[in-house]
C-alpha cells in the first residue's frame, strides 16, 4: 500500500457521519466547562478578588464530580416527545436550554457587588453544564460503532477543544471590548451545535430503551442497577482507584494556571494566543498522536504512556514559574501539556467508554468521569492556595508531577493482572 492510500486509509474513519457527530458534540460540552474555569478566574482576578477566594470559585467544578446522584434520570425518565423524536434527543434539547439559560444568568451577575451571587450563578452554570455532559456523552458512545469508540473518543476531544479554546477566546476578547456580560452571553450560542445534530442525526442507533419506572421500587432499582452492574464486575474497586487517583496532578495543574499566568504579568491577549491559542494546535496534535497510539499499540500501553506524558507535563510549569515571564517559556509549557492532554484524552476517554454497559450509558459514564478528577478538585480547592502561598509556584507544580505516580502504578499492576483489555481501536 503506497503512503497516500495508507493515509487515506487512515483518514477514513474520521470521515464517517458518527465520529463527525462526535465532533459537534464535543464543542456544545467543552464551552461550559471554560465559562466557569478559566475565564470566570480570569475575571475575578480582573476584579480584584483575592486569590484564594478565586481558587474558592473552583467548588462550581465540583458539580460535575456529583453528576452521578441524578445522571440515572437521563437513562429512565423519558421527557415529553420521546416517543417522537426519542429519548436522548430531547433530553439533549432541554439539557441545552439550561446551558443557555445558566450562562446568560452568570453574564448578568457583577462580581464586585455580590460574590454570593456570582458563586450562585456558577455552581448553576455547573449543574446545567454537567447534565449536558451527561447527555451528551450517552448520546456519543451510543451513536458510535464498537470499532469507532477510538476515532469518536478522538473527534469529541478534538470538539472539546473547540467548544471550551474558541469560546475561552472569544469571551477574553469581547470582554476586553464590550464587557463580560456581552462576552457571556455571545458564548451562550456553543450549547447549539449537540442540540442541531441530536435533531440532524436523530436517536442513536446503538440505544437499549429502558422501561421508565412507575413505581418507588422500579425507581430504586432504576437508581441502583447501573452501579450494581458496574460493583459486581471482576477488579471493580481497583479500576474504580484507579479513576481516582491517576488525574490528581493534571487538575491541580489545569485549575490554577490561570493564577500563575496572571501573577507572571501576562495579559489578555497573551493568555489568548498562548494558552488558547497554541494550547488549541498542540492540543488537537496531542488528539491525533492519541488515535494513532491507540490504533498501533493497542489500548493499554497507549493509555499507560498517556498517563506518563501526562505527569511529566506538569514539570514545565515549574519551570516556567522557576523562570518567570517568558513567552517562549509559556508556548514551550503549554505545547508539552496540552499535546499530552490531547493523547490521553483519546486513549483514556476511550478506555471509559469501553467499561459501559449500554443499558446504563449515562449513569456509568457519569460516574467514571466525575470520579476521574474528583480528588484534584477537592484538593485544589481546600489546599492549592495554601500551597502556593507557603511554599511558591515552583514546589507546587513539581507536587503535581509527583501525585501523578500513584496512578501510573496501579494502572501497571492492572496491566499486570490483565484488568486491562488488549484492544484497537
Amino acid at each position: 500500500m503506497s503512503i497516500y492510500a495508507g493515509t487515506l486509509a487512515a483518514l477514513r474513519p474520521y470521515t464517517q457521519r458518527e465520529p463527525i457527530a462526535a465532533l459537534f458534540l464535543g464543542i456544545s460540552s467543552g464551552f461550559p466547562y471554560a465559562m466557569i474555569g478559566a475565564t470566570l478566574t480570569t475575571r475575578l482576578a480582573q476584579e480584584g478578588i483575592d486569590r484564594r477566594t478565586v481558587i474558592a470559585f473552583s467548588l462550581a467544578f465540583l458539580i460535575y464530580n456529583f453528576k452521578v446522584l441524578w445522571a440515572w434520570l437521563v437513562d429512565s425518565v423519558h421527557l415529553p416527545g420521546s416517543t417522537r423524536y426519542g429519548q436522548r434527543v430531547m433530553w439533549m434539547l432541554f439539557a441545552g436550554l439550561l446551558v443557555i439559560a445558566a450562562v446568560i444568568n452568570l453574564a448578568l451577575v457583577d462580581p464586585s457587588a455580590s460574590l454570593q451571587r456570582t458563586a450562585v450563578a456558577a455552581i448553576l452554570v455547573g449543574i446545567a453544564g454537567a447534565t449536558f455532559d451527561i447527555v451528551i456523552d450517552a448520546y456519543r458512545i451510543e451513536s458510535l460503532k464498537p470499532e469507532q469508540l477510538g476515532v469518536g473518543s478522538g473527534m469529541s476531544q478534538y470538539g472539546w477543544r473547540i467548544g471550551s479554546a474558541v469560546a475561552g477566546a472569544l469571551a477574553l476578547l469581547l470582554a476586553s471590548r464590550v464587557g463580560w456580560d456581552y462576552a457571556y452571553m455571545a458564548c451562550a450560542a456553543f450549547a447549539l451545535p449537540a442540540m442541531i445534530t441530536a435533531l440532524v442525526l436523530g436517536e442513536p442507533k446503538r440505544r437499549i430503551v429502558l422501561a421508565a419506572p412507575k413505581n418507588p421500587e422500579e425507581w430504586l432499582i432504576s437508581i441502583i442497577a447501573p452501579l450494581q452492574e458496574f460493583a459486581t464486575r471482576h477488579g471493580a474497586a481497583v479500576i474504580l482507584a484507579f479513576v481516582l487517583l491517576h488525574k490528581i496532578g493534571d487538575t491541580l495543574s489545569q485549575l490554577t494556571l490561570r493564577l500563575l499566568l496572571n501573577d507572571l504579568g501576562y495579559s489578555n491577549d497573551e493568555v489568548a494566543l498562548y494558552d488558547v491559542g497554541i494550547g488549541f494546535w498542540a492540543y488537537l496534535i496531542g488528539i491525533f498522536i492519541g488515535g494513532v497510539m491507540y490504533t498501533r499499540m493497542g489500548l493499554k500501553h497507549a493509555v499507560l504512556i498517556s498517563l506518563v506524558l501526562m505527569g511529566l507535563s506538569n514539570f514545565s510549569f515549574a519551570g516556567l514559574a522557576a523562570y518567570g515571564h517568558s513567552n517562549w517559556g509559556l508556548a514551550g509549557a503549554i505545547l508539552f501539556e496540552n499535546i499530552a492532554s490531547g493523547i490521553g484524552g483519546v486513549t483514556v476517554v476511550a478506555y471509559f467508554s469501553w467499561l459501559c454497559d449500554l443499558r446504563f450509558t449515562a449513569a456509568q459514564f457519569a460516574l467514571i468521569t466525575a470520579a476521574s478528577s474528583v480528588v484534584g478538585r477537592f484538593a485544589t480547592v481546600i489546599g492549592a492556595g495554601a500551597l502556593i502561598d507557603t511554599f511558591g509556584y515552583v514546589p507546587f507544580y513539581l507536587l503535581t508531577g509527583i501525585a501523578a505516580i500513584p496512578g501510573i502504578v496501579l494502572f501497571l499492576w492492572m496491566m499486570q493482572q490483565k484488568m486491562v483489555p488488549d484492544t484497537r481501536a
